[in-house]
């Protein structure tokens, strides 16, 4: 059981630590948001005039970390159930302030990460507890 529970961990980072990856240097390279086709008017009521900041966030936050976190848990380290945790909490809160920061919920996208990141909490914590016993 705990085995497909990390499978699944790591089918969730892989879907989103590569999204993040992509997204993220696409609006680093092109801060305009062009490459990817994203209008720079879905920021007139967040702090940001282009898609720089909001793309090193999204590259290292849940590009890289979901990355690390995956690596911690295919060395068996033990402090993964955490990250896995951790990196749910931080997508979840990603999604979060780009509703507020955006002032719309776009559910195609925002509902998948949404769950995405309550089932790397939930399962995060599963491993956590299984580790105690």
């Amino acid at each position: 059981m705990k085995t497909a529970i990390k499978v699944v961990v790591v089918l969730l980072l892989l879907f989103n630590g590569l999204g993040a990856l992509y997204g993220g240097l696409s609006f680093i390279t092109d801060p305009s948001g062009g490459k990817l086709q994203i209008p720079l008017s879905y920021l007139e009521h967040s702090p940001f005039k282009d898609y720089l900041i909001p793309g090193i966030v999204l590259f290292c936050v849940n590009g890289l970390l979901s990355m690390l976190t995956i690596v911690t848990i295919m060395i068996r380290h033990p402090f993964y159930p955490p990250l896995v945790m951790l990196q749910g909490i931080l997508l979840g809160g990603w999604i979060v302030m780009q509703m507020i920061l955006l002032q719309t919920f776009f559910a195609p996208l925002h509902a998948p990460f949404l769950l995405i990141g309550l089932a790397l909490v939930m399962l995060g914590y599963k491993l956590l507890i299984g580790k105690a016993l």
